[in-house]
């Protein structure tokens, strides 16, 4: 790639860079502002640094519209055309309120009528 003229190469980036935009599902909820999320791994994502120069506190991550967890950046750093957010913690949401009490026996299902 490196023989192509510097506006093609920009037009190929910004092409490819709007492509994987539109593909990603995973998004970060932030101070009411929604981000795409370019790639995951452990211990954080990356976002586009043309978007978001610094991100820290605590964001919430989406998959399409489901919320599937929240997070706690602890540091941002641009490597390359990237946000890199370290993530200090991630908490998988629920759709029920954690149990505060440890369940004895086997969970009843239903009853059956006496014949």
């Amino acid at each position: 790639m490196e023989f192509l003229p510097k506006e093609v190469l920009e037009g190929l980036r910004a092409a490819q860079k709007r492509e994987a935009a539109k593909n990603a599902r995973l998004r970060v909820l932030a101070d009411g502002q929604i981000w795409p999320v370019l790639r995951r791994f452990k211990g954080g994502f990356a976002l586009d640094a043309d978007q978001v120069t610094t991100l820290r506190g605590h964001v919430d991550l989406y998959d399409g519209p489901e919320h599937i967890a929240t997070c706690l950046i602890v540091a941002s750093e641009i490597q390359g055309r990237e946000l890199i957010c370290t993530v200090k913690r991630e908490t998988a949401v629920s759709d029920r309120a954690a149990l505060d009490f440890a369940r004895e026996g086997p969970r009843i299902a239903g009853y059956l009528p006496e014949m």
